[in-house]
This record gives structure tokens, C-alpha cells and sequence, in this order.
């Protein structure tokens, strides 16, 4: 698991059994740690960060985090592995911070009655949902037509129509009178601020982000596996015996092990492409994911 992505499921986590055990003693995490209305007395700058850290209690609402961290694992390991370390924490801190903008903009409007009766929301905003759907947009806008199964449905979908589907279900419940608690703007929100962000970095190829490199990442790996077992030689050729005929026969092994090698790689990036991730065996998904950390 790439490092980032682990730190952030690692703090998320112990940041939701902390409040949980602090709720158990009449501490309220929550309270102080979550994004309040920017009116309201008990809103602090902070919480627009530590507010994405923040999770509803595990023993009344455990789907709430399983959720969240099941996407940022599924989708943000792939996401950072294209992106980069560095680049990716900024966008999920930037994205977390953004939806919490827009969230406290909804909330504006609900004091002003812009859409009804001028309510006050003295509640606190918290959850990782802002990071995880933008994580979401970024995968369907890097991988479009990669195909995801998407439980009921009985057939694989392409990630660009599974981010609109959610997108479309958000800004229905969003401008709905559902009342169900959920920061349904703040989802928004996320997915906002991460369409900007990748329509900037795709217009400025200078910030090591473009559309090509999430098309080519399967083929990324390929090259970076040719290349580290390409070098892994170099280091070991001091090490030969200093006869011709026998180099010879060894450059011939090499070539013949690093195409076999090439080949089962290609066989199963070709499955993937045909089939979707899904389809590979425990075996294959190994072998992939040995052949994308060897550097």
C-alpha cells in the first residue's frame, strides 16, 4: 500500500476509536474537533482541517468510516501511485479543505433562508467524504474507461459513468428536503474542488500532472519493471567471468527471461483492459503488483 494512502487510513482510524473511547468518558471529540458553522461560538479556523479526521461513533454508525476508508484504499492506492507521494496529500488536504468551504457556504444559506425557512445549524461536520468522493472524481477523470463492478449490479461499469452517477445522486439529495444528516454539500464540495484541481494541472504540464499519465499508468508499470531488471543487470555484470562465449550465452538467458517476463506482464494488463481488474487471479494480481513496486 503506498505510503500516503496508509499514513491516512492509519489517522483516520485511530482518530475514530480515540473519540469513541473519549465519548465513553463524556468527552465529545466531535464537538471540538469537527466543522461548525463559521457563526455559530464554537467554530475554530482549525477544524476546517481536522474536521476530514473526524468520523461519527463506531458503535452507532460503523459504515460511516468502513465506507471511507474502503474507497480511499481501493481508489486512492492507485491515485497515489500515479500521482506521487507529495501531490497526492495535497489534493486530499486541499479537496477536505474545499468541501469544507462549501459546506459552511450551505450553511450560510440555510441561515439566510435562501431556500426556505432561515435555519442555524449548530451541528458539526465531520468525516473524510469531501477527500474520498474528489479521490473518486480523480480516478473516474484519470481512468474514465476502466471498468469497476459496482455491487447489485451484475456487470462491470466505466469509472467515468460510475463518478457521474454518484455525482448526480449527491446534488439530488444536496437541494433535497431529506433531512438525513449528511453533508451531502460538502461531497460536492470535494469533487469541485478536485475537477479544478486536475483541469489546472492538466493546462499546466509544468505541475508534473496531465491526462496522458493516468492513461499509461498500466503501461508505466511495464516500462519500470523492464527497466529496474535491465539495471539489475548492469550491477552484476563486474561480477562475470571475463569469457565471451559464456557472456554470450548469459545475454541470451537475460533476453530470454526479461521477454518471458515481458510477456506475462503484457498478458495481464491485456486482461485488465478486456475484463477489468476483477478478473485476475490471486496469482496475477501478485505478480502485478511485485512487477509495479520494483523500481
Amino acid at each position: 500500500m503506498p505510503k500516503i494512502t496508509k499514513n491516512l487510513l492509519i489517522v483516520n482510524v485511530l482518530m475514530a476509536l480515540a473519540t469513541q473511547v473519549a465519548y465513553m468518558r463524556e468527552i465529545d471529540l466531535n464537538n471540538l474537533l469537527g466543522l461548525h458553522f463559521f457563526m455559530a461560538p464554537d467554530f475554530h479556523v482549525f477544524q476546517l482541517l481536522t474536521y476530514m479526521f473526524m468520523h461519527a461513533l463506531i458503535l452507532l454508525n460503523p459504515t460511516h468510516i468502513l465506507f471511507n476508508m474502503f474507497a480511499l484504499w481501493m481508489f486512492g492506492s492507485v491515485i497515489e501511485r500515479v500521482w506521487g507521494e507529495k501531490k497526492f496529500l495535497f489534493y486530499y488536504i486541499c479537496c477536505g479543505i474545499g468541501a469544507g468551504l462549501v459546506q459552511e457556504v450551505a450553511q450560510y444559506c440555510d441561515y439566510i433562508g435562501l431556500f426556505g425557512q432561515p435555519v442555524m445549524n449548530l451541528g458539526a461536520t465531520v468525516g473524510a467524504s469531501g477527500c474520498v468522493y474528489a479521490i473518486l472524481l480523480a480516478f473516474g477523470m484519470t481512468f474514465p474507461n476502466e471498468r469497476i463492478f459496482i455491487f447489485p449490479l451484475p456487470i462491470p461499469i466505466k469509472a467515468k459513468w460510475f463518478v457521474a452517477g454518484y455525482a448526480a445522486i449527491e446534488l439530488y439529495f444536496a437541494f433535497s428536503s431529506s433531512g438525513d444528516g449528511v453533508a451531502h454539500t460538502a461531497h460536492l464540495g470535494g469533487m469541485l474542488f478536485g475537477y479544478l484541481l486536475i483541469r489546472y494541472w492538466n493546462e499546466h504540464p509544468g505541475s508534473q500532472y496531465n491526462r496522458s499519465r493516468g492513461e499509461e499508468f498500466f503501461n508505466r508499470m511495464k516500462r519500470n519493471f523492464e527497466q529496474h531488471k535491465g539495471s539489475g543487470r548492469t550491477q552484476q555484470t563486474p561480477h562475470m567471468h571475463a569469457d565471451r562465449g559464456a557472456t554470450k550465452v548469459d545475454d541470451m538467458e537475460y533476453n530470454a527471461r526479461k521477454k518471458a517476463r515481458q510477456d506475462e506482464i503484457d498478458a495481464i494488463l491485456d486482461k485488465i483492459r478486456k475484463s477489468g481488474y476483477d478478473s485476475l487471479t490471486k496469482e496475477e494480481k501478485k505478480r502485478l503488483f511485485d512487477a509495479s513496486n520494483e523500481r
